[in-house]
């Protein structure tokens, strides 16, 4: 089928999916952000305000209720990570359908609580196969056994032109028209509808597909001729995780979308975060994508108005604290650099005097590995883009200095350490003042002769910050003067608490440390 026909196809089943999707759902906000430096207006359709809090509500409606009107079997069967589960289950328990819902094994808790909730006594949920492919696979051969209608998660007119209503709603609310939009691929439902549909209101506008990095399945469709499956595929943006896009959504994404644009999955948590920020919005990673690319694309947007969708927050509570870890890294905010010094007392004092005296430090990560030489990790809070400067100043002062900002051990904060070159150790928790200079004020207390042989700290947000810090000492008499000199150090920090025996032995024990 030719794509020009098929979009005339699609772009009239939009126009008739408006009288079904709306009974169980209304038009969702169209909020607009006014960005500074450069100055442009983005605007964001609000799908995590839906009856599902993603946009796929509306295709699993409008192509069930077409099965319920023809008079088709009342049971169906879908395969789904997630979004699309909630949407068939929701459409099950309003038309009185049983719905076979199969998902992957490591579909998120909350989307499993949700589709239960959404379907109530209507669906059965099949928990199978590790990728949403092996799902996906058992959930066709499912129908096929019992003759049952499959509602495809994207690669269907029907769920494409419910999809569509949302574009719909965009050109009602006459805030247009727009420059700019950026839609987020997955299987390329929701891009090839909403695309069709801004194109034919506005002929002006510049459509870019926003793809995750190691899941752009649709640009490397696009690179082969057809539809093709990636080898290998990220999901950290789990809603947007599919191998091979559908042969429609092929057909009508290559001609309706202009250009196509990666995103990290550090520069969606930065747009999670900024979207928290501007709007107290938590999206899930897939639905920040298109703000992300949007981030990534300030220089060309100067004066424009850009179109983004929020198409989902339905993201696990767990995956939070990976988002915050990387946000900052995705916003150019923070940086992380080994800085190689002596291994003898007083030497992280002498660094921290080093550091430019605005220097935010948030993270330290430090454990002793050698008899000569040091090598910290600092986590340095900076302005976005400044790291390198950050960098170069540290060098030029003759310091060893290298960027690990995407290191794996600063992502899982591995600390290594070799615990038979501890002298006399002694490890305590420590409680200081959230604020520059911290550190520094900290050892100065101290004094020189204290020497540090392991640092395990991370920003958390909070006023207060909290490290696990060792200590070693040349002598015993050093070892017995610690505590004094902590208790005439407690200017510096807010509280301290020693490990217990048993704590303190398992963490110098051979086990512990690194080889």
């Amino acid at each position: 089928m030719k794509s020009a026909s098929l979009i005339d196809q699609l772009r009239q089943q939009i126009l008739l999916a408006r009288s079904r999707v709306y009974q169980v759902g209304t038009p969702t906000p169209l909020d607009c952000i006014h960005m500074d430096d450069p100055a442009f207006e983005l605007f964001l359709k609000r799908e995590d305000l839906s009856p599902i809090h993603a946009y796929k509500w509306r295709g699993a409606y409008n192509c069930m209720a077409q099965l319920a009107n023809s008079g088709s079997p009342s049971r169906v069967v879908t395969a789904s990570a997630g979004n699309h589960a909630q949407g068939v289950a929701l459409a099950a328990a309003k038309l009185n359908m049983r719905a076979h819902i199969f998902m992957p094994l490591s579909t998120p808790r909350m989307k499993q609580a949700a589709v239960l909730k959404h379907g109530a006594q209507q669906i059965e949920v099949h928990l199978v196969g590790d990728t949403y492919d092996q799902a996906s696979q058992l959930a066709h051969a499912y129908a096929n056994e019992h003759q049952l209608s499959y509602i495809h998660a994207y690669d269907d007119l029907a769920v494409m032109a419910g999809q569509g209503t949302l574009a719909d709603e965009i050109v009602m609310a006459g805030q247009g028209p727009y420059d700019y939009a950026f839609l987020q691929v997955g299987g390329g439902g929701m891009a090839a509808a909403c695309a069709s549909w801004l194109k034919l209101h506005y002929p002006g506008i510049h459509i870019i597909g926003v793809e995750g990095q190691n899941q752009a399945s649709m640009a490397h469709a696009i690179d082969c001729g057809k539809p093709a499956a990636l080898e290998k595929v990220d999901i950290f943006c789990d809603g947007t995780a599919v191998r091979q896009v559908g042969k429609q959504t092929y057909a009508i994404c290559s001609e309706m979308i202009d250009e196509w644009v990666t995103v990290s999955n550090d520069e969606v948590s930065a747009a999670i975060q900024f979207l928290w920020e501007h709007k107290r919005c938590i999206p899930e990673p897939s639905g920040a994508m298109g703000v992300a690319a949007a981030l990534q694309q300030t220089s060309r947007l100067a004066g424009q108005r850009v179109l983004t969708i929020i198409c989902g927050a339905n993201i696990d509570f767990e995956q939070l604290a990976s988002v915050a870890r990387r946000s900052a890294v995705g916003a150019t905010r923070r940086c992380f650099l080994q800085i190689e010094i002596p291994e003898k007392p007083g030497a992280m004092l002498a660094l921290a005097k080093q550091l430019p005296a605005s220097t935010n430090i948030v993270a330290f990560q430090y454990g002793k590995t050698q008899r000569l030489t040091a090598a910290p990790i600092l986590g340095f809070e900076v302005c976005p883009g400044s790291h390198t400067k950050l960098l170069a100043t540290l060098k030029e002062s003759g310091l060893h200095v290298t960027d690990v900002s995407q290191d794996p051990s600063v992502r899982f904060n591995f600390i290594p350490f070799q615990a038979q070159l501890f002298q006399r150790p002694r490890f305590i928790e420590l409680e200081f003042h959230e604020r520059c200079g911290a550190l520094t004020d900290l050892l100065q207390a101290l004094g020189p002769k204290t020497n540090l042989c392991y640092f395990n700290y991370n920003y958390s947000g909070e006023r207060v910050g909290r490290a696990l810090m060792g200590f070693e000492f040349a002598d015993a008499a050093s070892h017995t003067a610690f505590k004094a000199e902590l208790d005439n150090a407690a200017h510096a920090y807010r509280s301290y608490r020693q490990l217990s025996p048993t704590m303190h032995s398992k963490i110098i024990s051979d086990e512990s440390g690194c080889d």
